[in-house]
């Protein structure tokens, strides 16, 4: 009598850390992003461990629960040190998590195959997160070190930006102590751009600490605004335009980055008078989110080929989100990169894709995928 094949296991899930929260002031987009995902994800194929960072920069097991990290009316999620610390893998060719709670010997979590990090803003988008992944050789979503902190740097952004040639708008920056040692001179600088203009943290994103300044009056102000963000201010002249985002996916195994159908934002409401936080996160009665964007075709092939030279120019992997002007005489010019955009199934990255052919689940997978197959360390 023939023996009978043993059965085979049943194939492992990939194990996908989902990592979310931070020290930054994106910590609340951060849980609203990290819940999106956390809902779409497919589950057939992947095994979610979920794991916040507080925001004194503690590493916690987080709840699987995609509605508790929405963004409500009167409720702004935000990650708490209530569950067991999570304790990482810092050597090459380990990638075992353990969970110590208190009074508990440490216990296994078990291996991790690639970490999706959803931060946003300092320690966690501008290359130090990306850094240590690096270090532990562990496979991860999106940029890397250099290009995670340069998207991060408005400055250097723009440095790089120019360097390959790509259009920006006028700027000057002011350092940590420079705007206390002689803020006539630097009222001057400013005042040589022209009035309107913005007056930025340098390193700080989904426009927190963001001041349309229209009279040099009202500029003492929106510096300090600023630096309650960053010591080091970015201020930019302002540009009459559309604004206009592209969104940008990594392309496999060699070949050129995808770019997707651009999107619009019009802010309808007066009282934001820019796409400010609010108006991102708080109110969305007051701004049109127009995807793809009403452009004639050769505007719309700019706007993509612009996205994609942004995107290689910093050195992004995975993805970003390239922002535009289109001006009235159909000047295409870059106002930044993003490389961890908004991924809410709401935000305009994924609404981009969606409409370009790649569903908000679909885009999920396909990050992951590009993560696993690209090395860590040089490349």
């Amino acid at each position: 009598m023939s023996s009978q094949p043993e059965p085979s296991a049943p194939a492992r899930k990939t194990r996908v850390l989902i990592l979310f929260g931070g020290r930054s002031g994106e910590h609340v987009i951060s849980c609203a992003t990290a819940g999106g995902v956390m809902r779409a994800i497919d589950r057939e194929r992947y095994e979610v461990i979920p794991v916040g960072i507080t925001k004194a920069g503690q590493w916690v097991l987080a709840a699987d629960e995609p509605e508790r990290w929405e963004i409500t009316p009167g409720n702004l999620p935000e990650v708490t040190a209530t569950g067991g610390e999570v304790l990482l893998p810092l050597a090459v060719g380990q990638r075992e998590l353990r969970v110590l709670e208190p009074g508990q010997f440490p216990r296994e979590l078990g291996e991790v195959d690639v970490v999706f990090p959803l931060l946003h803003g300092p320690f966690g988008e501008d290359g130090t997160l990306q850094g240590l992944l690096e270090l532990a050789d562990v496979p991860y979503v999106g940029p890397g070190v250099l290009a995670s902190a340069v998207g991060m740097d408005k400055q250097f952004m723009k440095l790089v930006l120019a360097g390959q040639g790509l259009p920006i708008a006028p700027y000057t920056v002011i350092r940590p102590g420079e705007w206390d040692r002689n803020p006539a001179a630097w009222t001057e600088t400013v005042a040589g751009l022209g009035l309107p203009v913005f007056v930025k943290p340098a390193r700080a994103g989904s426009s927190l600490g963001i001041t349309k300044v229209d009279d040099l009056a009202d500029l003492p102000a929106a510096i300090a605004e600023a630096r309650r963000h960053d010591p080091k201010v970015l201020v930019e002249a302002g540009v009459v335009g559309r604004e206009i985002e592209c969104a940008v996916l990594g392309g496999r195994e060699g070949e050129r980055p995808r770019a997707s159908l651009p999107g619009e934002i019009v802010v309808t409401d007066a009282h934001h008078g820019f796409y400010d936080f609010e108006a991102k996160y708080l109110d969305e009665a007051g701004v049109e989110l127009s995807c793809p964007a009403d452009l004639p075709p050769h505007l719309v092939d700019e706007v993509r080929d612009v996205a994609v030279r942004t995107f290689e120019a910093v050195g992004a992997e995975g993805l970003s989100r390239v922002d535009v002007f289109v001006t009235t005489d159909g000047q295409v010019i870059v106002n930044e990169i993003n490389t961890m955009p908004g991924f809410t199934p709401f935000s305009m990255y994924p609404r981009m894709w969606e409409k370009s052919g790649i569903t908000y689940p679909e885009l999920i997978d396909e990050l992951i995928q590009l993560a696993l197959q690209r090395p860590t360390g040089l490349r």
